[in-house]
């Protein structure tokens, strides 16, 4: 019996390949177990939190959002490839990365729109759901910043879109609009909780938002740099922080749990195609959405901090370009030569120029980012 159903999924697997090659899309070249076993742990969380917290149903949501991610981003592939929309490598980055080019991108234009979508319709008519327009206003913004990235890097054909000064003062006027309508509304608190201590900081909550937001979001940005790093790593970060916030039963906590879920499906849905070799990256209109959806849901909900540990991969990502610029900068000063701590950054090229398959890299930056999650939910969550 069991040898009966084995064969069954492979017919199944068999068939939907034959498919997705009159597309010349190989998705099931391979059973990606890790995938199936990321798919698992965040559906058994969302199962347990829906035996142990009522009127949540996560696992649905969670399982809905993932196929229709899955579906679109499946359906965007061949649009793309239509009108050419194909992924520039950077001279700079490891030269074997020379063999993704021409790999479709920008599909954070379609699997954003997803969550932005089902959490809208969700809570339509609900009383907080003013809460929901200001973060689709917030996650859109981000992607329409990436976008226009994007798009000038293809028109270029050069990898580098906007200048570093003009992202960023776009992502600053954004989260300062985001920031205002928070503030008007009374949506942020003017504590930080740091573990068991809640520091009241006052209105330099709002300066603080406004780094969260560029420093998330440019993190993000960075970590999406390997195969199904960044959309894994988000999965289980939106999941914890959805399971966070339902712990500590905050304000809002109705709303912005199942969101977080939202968002940890369409990651999952988009990584079944952007996992290594990925057919399709999300580019910068996904990763700047992906980061400010996190450092939004975050600072309304008062989880800077939970997002700080279960994100420390993204910081990671962050803090090595930023110790590598700064170390070369000195010792050039100082040396007359720039002298490097890694072979490259962000830390994931590091690794992979030490010799580590790329496959071996992006799992266990998302296993570590699994234990960052699950020590965040024992010893720094409080109910």
């Amino acid at each position: 019996m069991k040898s009966g159903k084995i064969n069954l999924l492979a017919l199944v697997l068999k068939k939907y390949n034959k498919l997705l090659n009159k597309q010349k899309i190989l998705v099931f070249n391979k059973i990606n177990y890790q995938i199936i076993i990321l798919f698992g742990i965040i559906t058994g969380i969302s199962i347990f939190s829906d035996l142990f917290f009522q009127n949540n149903y996560l696992t649905i949501t969670f399982i809905i959002t993932t196929l229709l991610s899955s579906l679109i981003t499946f359906i965007s592939i061949p649009i793309l490839k239509k009108i050419k929309i194909k992924q520039i490598i950077r001279e700079e980055g490891p030269k074997k990365h020379y063999l993704k080019q021409g790999t479709p991108t920008m599909g954070g234009v379609f699997f954003i729109p997803i969550g932005i979508i089902i959490s809208n319709i969700l809570y339509f008519n609900n009383q907080d759901y003013k809460i929901i327009l200001t973060l689709s206003l917030l996650i859109i913004s981000f992607m329409l910043i990436g976008f226009i990235d994007d798009f000038i890097s293809l028109k270029k054909k050069f990898n580098t879109g906007l200048t570093s000064n003009q992202k960023l003062v776009l992502q600053f006027f954004t989260s300062l609009i985001f920031i205002i309508i928070c503030a008007s509304n009374n949506f942020i608190a003017h504590n930080v909780h740091i573990t068991n201590k809640i520091i009241n900081i006052g209105n330099l909550i709002y300066p603080l938002g406004i780094f969260v937001l560029l420093a998330e979001s440019n993190s993000t940005n960075l970590t999406d740099g390997l195969d199904g790093l960044l959309s894994g790593c988000s999965a289980l970060i939106f999941t914890g922080l959805a399971i966070t916030i339902l712990i500590e039963n905050q304000t809002y906590a109705e709303i912005l749990a199942p969101v977080c879920i939202v968002m940890a499906g369409c990651s999952m849905g988009f990584l079944f195609l952007n996992k290594y070799p990925a057919k399709l990256f999300m580019g910068d209109s996904g990763s700047l959405a992906i980061g400010a959806s996190l450092g939004g849901i975050a600072l309304i909900s008062n989880n800077l901090w939970s997002l700080f540990i279960m994100g420390g991969v993204l910081a990671a990502e962050s803090i090595s370009v930023i110790i590598q610029v700064s170390i070369f900068k000195i010792s050039k000063q100082i040396k007359g030569k720039g002298h490097k701590i890694f072979l490259m950054t962000p830390i994931h090229h590091h690794f992979e120029l030490q010799g580590n398959k790329e496959t071996h890299i992006v799992s266990g930056f998302w296993f570590v980012t699994l234990l960052l999650v699950i020590f965040n939910l024992i010893f720094i969550t409080k109910p």
